[in-house]
């Protein structure tokens, strides 16, 4: 049996629960566990815990992650990423925006932050998976949770996207944010891709596939 931490790449299209289904039949071997959730979309660190090392999974889960994020602006939707089914649609406001003023919403985010986790994610209220509810059709009422934004940088703006780097605490919904980020600038906002570069000590250049 394998007793070690594999920081693993993990590519869009696959679960975080379908990586460990992978190297179980690889390693044959039944304890490994991740350390975070990675929405199916998204790609990128996704450290893994095999034999002993699985004690360590909630420590690492506890760490700071950094995220590369593509914000498409003047549209939402269900999920709050372009996988789900669009709600709203407002391009022409998205290419009118100023990029100062844009620039300074997203950054205005960094540091203490109240956020409403989306129903399509896996947290539970009153024992049901809000992704569950929100298939089912049914909308409950979350809890803001505070989360933390040391850091954001803006990398790139060409209307209507915006590409910028964050990082951030546990339990931080980068969907969230960028639908947060639409709402403050009354356009609407979705995400259209993910990469997670960082958890904790562990980096994207030296993730295996």
């Amino acid at each position: 049996m394998y007793h070690v931490i594999i920081n693993l790449y993990k590519e869009p299209g696959y679960t975080s629960h379908d990586v460990v289904a992978r190297l179980r039949g690889i390693l044959r071997q039944k304890k490994i566990g991740h350390t975070g959730t990675l929405d199916p979309a998204a790609k990128g660190v996704l450290p893994v815990c095999l034999g002993n090392g699985t004690r360590l999974c909630d420590m690492l889960t506890d760490r700071s992650k950094t995220y590369e994020a593509v914000l498409l602006l003047g549209q939402t939707t269900d999920t709050q990423d372009t996988t789900g089914t669009v709600l709203t649609e407002d391009h022409e406001k998205a290419l009118e925006l100023d990029e100062e003023q844009v620039r300074q919403v997203i950054l205005d985010f960094k540091g203490d932050y109240d956020q409403i986790p989306p129903m399509y994610s896996a947290l539970k209220v009153n024992g049901k998976k809000l992704y569950e509810l929100a298939r089912a059709g049914k909308e409950v009422e979350r809890q803001a949770r505070h989360v933390d934004l040391p850091a954001i940088e803006i990398l790139e703006i060409k209307f209507p996207v915006v590409k910028f780097r964050v990082e951030c605490s546990k339990g931080t919904y980068i969907r969230s944010l960028c639908a947060d980020i639409g709402e403050k600038l009354c356009c609407g906002g979705t995400m259209q891709s993910l990469v997670r570069t960082r958890v904790g000590e562990f980096q994207l250049a030296d993730a295996l596939t």
